[in-house]
């Protein structure tokens, strides 16, 4: 497939979730697809494959959110195999606070599925306002 191709993608996936619906994201990836949050946070690690990504990173992240989660890209650039997302998410947590936090999603693609991507965010604010996953005492930064 096209970069053009790959960023039509990338779009349509960040259109729902600028709205709250993230199952064409979801649809977007390869099964076996990775994805990496860098830093050395609790939360930085790499996940091998949809469904330890559902069970792993999104269900412990999700359950912290009060009501919508919500994340509008601000530019989509690609060439060749890679797109490059810059986006803003908005939650708020159980616990009252404001979890805005700003990404650079980089997404390699291969025949038309998302099979890995690297997110580059602000941690401090991670640390600050998130309850660190259940198994954080797993090393793994990356």
């Amino acid at each position: 497939m096209s970069a053009q191709e790959n960023k039509k993608i990338m779009q349509r996936a960040m259109d729902a979730l600028a709205k709250g619906d993230g199952r064409p994201f979801l649809e977007a990836m390869a099964d076996d697809v990775t994805w990496i949050i860098s830093g050395e946070g609790p939360w930085s690690r790499t996940w091998r494959g949809k469904e330890a990504l559902r069970r792993d990173l999104f269900a412990p992240l999700f359950a912290q959110f009060d009501g919508l989660y919500t994340n509008r890209a601000i530019r989509i650039i690609a060439e060749d195999d890679i797109v490059v997302v810059e986006c803003r998410g908005k939650a708020r947590t159980k616990r009252g606070q404001d979890y805005n936090n700003r990404y650079c999603y980089v997404c390699r693609f291969e025949a038309g599925k998302l099979v890995e991507l690297t997110e580059y965010m602000d941690t401090a604010l991670v640390d600050r306002v998130l309850t660190p996953p259940p198994d954080a005492k797993r090393p793994g930064p990356t």
